[in-house]
């Protein structure tokens, strides 16, 4: 298994004939060396915090102008939506409640049961560097911990593997094992968004030239061929994987990114995918059309989400 300022709008990813256009705005960067923030957590509500005026799940309208990145927590199997508002979770029968404190999450990445790693820009109220850089949550996403690079990166894309951290903060790829200290990256792409399975070591990197894999946590890579030009990829386990293209085309691997078929599309511009494995195959959940859809065979077919 994020900032206060003006938000950041959608990293918009278009294609046009053969070429993906990537614009990703990079809020704050700097080099990678060590860099510890301090630890006192961010700390947030004892419980979810219904926003008011929240639309009813029923009618699938996701909470926030945009998704950066989504998840199920293994710990409840609930969906957790990382927002410019913050973290919010879609409990069965409830509204969007919104989880801890108010962050501009642009990085987000589970870990574990309750266990998760974020970056962005701190929210009114919220007492953390701007940008946070690396922050931890052990419960839920109530509060958080400030690791490393507080006031120095603002993380774009976060994933966690067996090996480490991979985090992407518009100038910089590099990977944490302890969550301090970073080792700077060399890809053959630049990157967009990353992917990975905490029991594993795979990572796919997606980019305006296409899909990279490291099967050693990003210390080496290789550039793949696809049948979709992917914007973001995801892990269901050590094996399977979705991508989706701009245009919302969809393509899945069974061998952990090595090869890829082409299934079906979601509707909309993708804004966030995740997979998760279920007793029957793989969930696929997307963002698109401000909506959460959902698949259940392996991405031929999108149904919208209800919990």
């Amino acid at each position: 298994m994020a900032q206060q300022h003006v938000p950041i709008h959608r990293r918009c990813l278009t294609a046009a004939a053969a070429t993906l256009v990537l614009t990703i705005a990079a809020c704050t960067a700097g080099d990678t060396g060590d860099g510890n923030g301090g630890t006192s957590p961010a700390a947030g509500p004892a419980s979810p915090t219904t926003v008011a005026g929240a639309p009813a799940v029923a009618g699938n309208v996701l909470p926030g102008e945009h998704v950066h990145a989504l998840s199920r927590n293994p710990a409840d199997g609930d969906v957790y939506l990382a927002t410019h508002e913050g973290l919010y979770r879609m409990a069965p029968g409830a509204a969007p409640a919104r989880v801890g404190p108010v962050i501009d999450l642009m990085g987000f990445t589970v870990a574990g049961p309750n266990h998760f790693y974020a970056s962005g820009h701190p929210g009114e109220n919220t007492d953390l560097p701007d940008p946070v850089g690396l922050i931890e949550s052990t419960d839920g996403g109530r509060s958080w911990v400030p690791l490393s690079r507080q006031g120095r990166s603002d993380f774009h894309t976060l994933a966690t593997s067996s090996a480490g951290i991979v985090g992407y903060d518009g100038e910089t790829l590099a990977v944490t094992s302890d969550g301090r200290t970073w080792q700077t990256l060399t890809a053959p792409v630049t990157p967009h968004a990353a992917a990975a399975f905490p029991d594993g070591a795979t990572v796919l990197l997606t980019s305006p030239s296409g899909l990279a894999r490291s099967s050693d946590g990003g210390r080496t890579w290789t550039q793949i061929a696809t049948p979709i030009l992917p914007q973001l990829t995801a892990f269901a386990d050590t094996r399977h994987a979705a991508a989706v293209s701009p245009d919302g085309r969809v393509a899945t691997s069974n061998d952990a990114g090595a090869t890829w078929q082409t299934r079906g599309s979601i509707e909309g511009e993708p804004h966030a995918i995740s997979a998760a494995a279920t007793p029957s195959g793989a969930e696929i959940l997307a963002v698109g059309e401000n909506r959460l859809q959902r698949s259940v065979d392996d991405g031929a077919t999108f149904t919208p989400y209800q919990p």
